[in-house]
């Protein structure tokens, strides 16, 4: 996050472009030294929110083009704002795949050192596992993430009647029918890309769309890339409404994944920009989150559950990457989810 001082060091910036440390050392009014300036200066290139032109004593300061993506913002402040209130970015910016994202790095050394770290803990836990011990932890996980998945798109079936349904297959009583069958096909999804770990290497629309189908087998929804208009609830954001289009994005993103080296950026990638594009009638955040684990899955890396995120604070945080492109809170998100899985499953 970005504390009081940095705001103000940003917004000067922002306001001055191209300023020395002295010049924004004598332009703003913050009670401390020209050397903790130097240091917050450091730590917002870190962070990846300015970026520096020339050197020496010619060193000048510029908002970087990760700025409008990665700087954090508060959502409580944010969505104090109702849904016509708020000045947002309503059409889909083609620009943001094409050149934004293909040119940054999402992660900071700080957040990578993290996950790396983590992802270590991950596979030291895993060898130290039989296969069967392996396998029953995953099996607990993909319930978790049966279950998290379908919460988030409105199903009503707690944790332990998920569990009852997928082991023993027995439904819960004043559950509609369709809400079964919305977990049933997570659990089958999930188990077809344990199955099949490299099945999305490379990521393909084709393949996309057959994890789409997977998942919503039996719920009467529409298959393949859609064709007409769709509104986005809580939202005026609106996603493109054309298939051309729409398979366009899609194969681009699937390029833009397809040649990020770093496995995280690779699900955070797939998780947001699959939901962004929205290429079926229904059932892309669902899809979004069984891609990214399946990336995840792909390149041996721990997959995650999101079982401890909040539902609500989940659809924020995505809608405000639709509505301002920014993925600061579905990074955070992803890292503490992340975490959990590592500390939680493994």
């Amino acid at each position: 996050m970005v504390d009081k001082k940095e705001a103000v060091v940003l917004e000067f910036i922002k306001n001055n472009p191209e300023v020395s440390s002295k010049e924004i050392f004598e332009g703003i009014s913050l009670p401390f030294s020209y050397a903790s300036l130097k240091r917050l200066l450091l730590s917002l290139k870190l962070k990846n929110l300015l970026s520096r032109k020339g050197r020496g004593k010619a060193t000048k300061y510029v908002i970087s083009p990760a700025y409008a993506l990665l700087c954090p913002i508060d959502m409580e402040t944010y969505y104090k704002k109702e849904i016509d209130q708020r000045v947002i970015k309503e059409n889909f910016n083609f620009q943001l795949i094409n050149e934004t994202l293909r040119n940054i790095d999402l992660f900071t050394e700080t957040d990578l050192k993290k996950l790396n770290l983590l992802q270590k803990k991950y596979e030291n836990n895993i060898a130290q596992l039989s296969e069967t011990a392996r396998k029953k932890e995953l099996e607990r996980l993909a319930i978790d993430l049966s279950w998290k998945s379908s919460q988030i798109e409105g199903n009503t079936y707690s944790l332990l009647e998920t569990e009852r349904l997928l082991k023993e297959k027995e439904t819960a009583s004043g559950k509609t029918k369709e809400e079964a069958v919305m977990l049933l096909n997570h659990k089958e999804t999930i188990d077809f890309i344990i199955d099949n770990p490299d099945y999305l290497l490379p990521l393909s629309v084709s393949k996309i769309e057959d994890i789409h189908r997977l998942l919503i087998k039996d719920l009467g929804l529409e298959k393949n890339i859609r064709k007409r208009r769709v509104g986005v609830s809580g939202t005026n954001y609106k996603p493109l409404d054309n298939d051309f289009q729409i398979y366009e994005s899609l194969s681009m993103m699937c390029e833009l994944v397809n040649c990020k080296e770093n496995v995280f950026e690779k699900a955070l990638l797939s998780l947001v920009l699959i939901s962004y594009i929205q290429p079926f009638v229904d059932g892309n955040k669902r899809t979004a989150r069984i891609v990214s684990n399946a990336i995840l899955i792909s390149h041996t890396h721990c997959p995650v559950s999101f079982r401890t995120v909040d539902s609500i604070d989940y659809k924020k945080a995505m809608l405000l990457f639709y509505e301002q492109n920014n993925i600061s809170n579905m990074k955070e998100i992803f890292i503490n989810q992340f975490e959990f899985a590592v500390n939680t499953y493994f």
